[in-house]
């Protein structure tokens, strides 16, 4: 397990990345208003603002009980959801680390919408994959799988400080991330269960992908790719161990909750 803590990547454009501290200012409040609920309560907010893929596909209709709001307009609410610490923690995580470089390199408005279009990317490449499902897809990941793509184009030679299982190192992103996008589509391969619960593998690479193309049309003029004028990575061999009954390491795949249909 390899999970970004902070990189060697200076912003060159910006002064302060307000959207992303935005996202995670957002995702934090919404989570907080989800602990404030009982347990039946926050299943029907996840119910009703989370991305089931028989509802975007009208194959179903939500139950009367649950809150309404247009099917379409889930694939946005449910990037703001999260199923427990752990998963907004790795999120947030990834958000803050990695968000700032896509925000430079796009603007902030531009980034508002490389941010959404790529969380709903992801929320239909899941759906795509089990239309049929009637559980919910929540989380902020398949948005932050777009900005691991968007880095990888732009940042791949960028220093990572990197929890790699219970040592801390610097590695470069294309490693990083590479192998983070390699766990993915080896995992979504390997898991039969499509949209029906677990980790929406799907969403994570449909997410990635959507990244990887929206970044070259929307970056700014003179923003270049593949690290141009970066010449060589130099690895920082320091190396810092983390007593292991003390480390847990955050899951940031996004998390589907299960419901009023049993399943």
């Amino acid at each position: 397990m390899l999970l970004p803590l902070h990189d060697d990547n200076p912003l060159k454009h910006i002064r302060f990345p307000y959207v992303t501290v935005a996202f995670i200012v957002a995702c934090i409040a919404v989570y907080l208003f989800q602990f404030t609920l009982s347990p039946k309560e926050e299943q029907v907010f996840i119910y009703g603002f989370g991305a089931i893929p028989a509802v975007i596909f009208g194959l179903t209709e939500l139950p009367v009980a649950l809150p309404q709001v247009p099917a379409n307009l889930t694939l946005v609410t449910s990037m703001f959801l999260h199923g427990g610490f752990m998963h907004l923690a790795g999120n947030m995580l990834f958000l803050w680390v990695l968000g700032d470089n896509i925000e430079d390199a796009l603007g902030h408005k531009r980034f508002i919408a490389f941010y959404l279009l790529s969380g709903i990317a992801a929320a239909l490449a899941h759906a795509a994959m089990g239309p049929e499902s009637k559980i919910p897809m929540i989380g902020a990941s398949g948005a932050i799988s777009g900005i691991i793509g968007a880095y990888l184009i732009l940042h791949p030679k960028a220093r990572i400080k990197t929890l790699a299982f219970y040592f801390i190192v610097w590695l470069p992103a294309y490693v990083v991330l590479g192998l983070w996008i390699g766990f993915q589509i080896l995992s979504a391969t390997m898991d039969t269960g499509g949209a029906g619960g677990g980790v929406a593998w799907w969403a994570h690479i449909g997410g990635f992908i959507a990244g990887v193309a929206l970044i070259f049309p929307m970056r700014r003029k003179g923003v270049p790719v593949f690290d141009k004028n970066i010449k060589k990575f130099e690895l920082k061999m320091g190396v810092e161990a983390i007593p292991r009954g003390r480390s847990r390491i955050p899951d940031s795949g996004g998390k589907k909750k299960r419901g009023p249909w049993g399943r």
